[in-house]
């Protein structure tokens, strides 16, 4: 069996670590470079010490320097984006993008990429977080025009830079688009006065090494329904990295998304 080959960016971080460590043990799957930011200390080093799970062979790069890899997977940071996306272009790697934090204009050339390689993007790369989506797009078209308030709390990690999360965004925008709620609400404090009819509340949360908790609250007068999902560790995001780095493999040019993966 032809194993599918893939590249790591951010591969010394967080998420970069655990990836390593999975893609490593998957028989489907061959690590094939493993990239790091040249500030991080971290170049030259075999990434599977880096990692924890021992020498691969495999020593960590700066940059792409040819068609090393069928998928190429970014959990890295925004500073990182311009160069990962060209280098995916240059050499024709599919990329899933999975780094939260990006400007307008970031995003603007992850879109134009996908003209000219298969791009998977997606705030988050939980499956079961996609699958909420879907259930608080659906409540949301339900209960549109019904008078109802609409909160967004979410937890992560002491070390997350961005806030709210790109998902909590993300759930928002699902909703807004379906109700035409038009006002985003980031935290209350003092005398602000009644809740605006059109307003989405955000409110964030950080704490110790919580991998991700989030909570979409639709409430009407005499009752709640709250949709959660939460991680228990960092696996459901690296697990589901890996799901759409194996669904991206020989797709044609064009932006697809965890919808894709899920439903088809």
């Amino acid at each position: 069996m032809t194993k599918i080959r893939v590249a790591i960016s951010g591969a010394a971080g967080r998420m970069g670590r655990r990836l390593v460590s999975l893609v490593s043990s998957d028989a489907e799957l061959e690590l094939s470079a493993a990239l790091e930011s040249e500030l991080s200390g971290k170049i030259g080093i075999d990434v599977g010490e880096i990692a924890g799970v021992g020498a691969i062979g495999i020593l960590t790069s700066s940059h792409l320097s040819s068609k090393s890899a069928d998928v190429l997977i970014d959990f890295s940071t925004p500073h990182a984006t311009e160069e990962i996306v060209r280098s995916c272009v240059e050499f024709g790697i599919p990329l899933v993008f999975a780094t939260t934090g990006t400007t307008e204009k970031q995003n603007q050339l992850i879109e134009e990429a996908s003209s000219r390689i298969a791009v998977l993007t997606s705030p988050s790369m939980s499956l079961m977080v996609n699958v909420a989506m879907n259930i608080c797009k659906v409540a949301a078209r339900t209960m549109s025009g019904r008078d109802v308030d609409v909160e967004i709390v979410e937890s992560h990690h002491r070390y997350k830079a961005d806030s709210p999360s790109g998902t909590a965004l993300k759930f928002g925008r699902i909703i807004s688009e379906e109700m035409g709620l038009s006002k985003s609400v980031f935290g209350r404090e003092g005398q602000v006065g009644a809740r605006s009819r059109d307003e989405i509340g955000f409110h964030s949360i950080r704490i110790g090494d919580d991998p991700g908790a989030h909570s979409i609250l639709f409430g009407l007068l005499g009752e709640t329904l709250e949709i959660s999902v939460k991680a228990t560790n960092r696996d459901c995001y690296a697990l589901g990295a890996i799901a759409a780095a194996k669904f991206l493999y020989n797709k044609p040019a064009g932006m697809y998304n965890m919808n894709d993966l899920l439903f088809g």
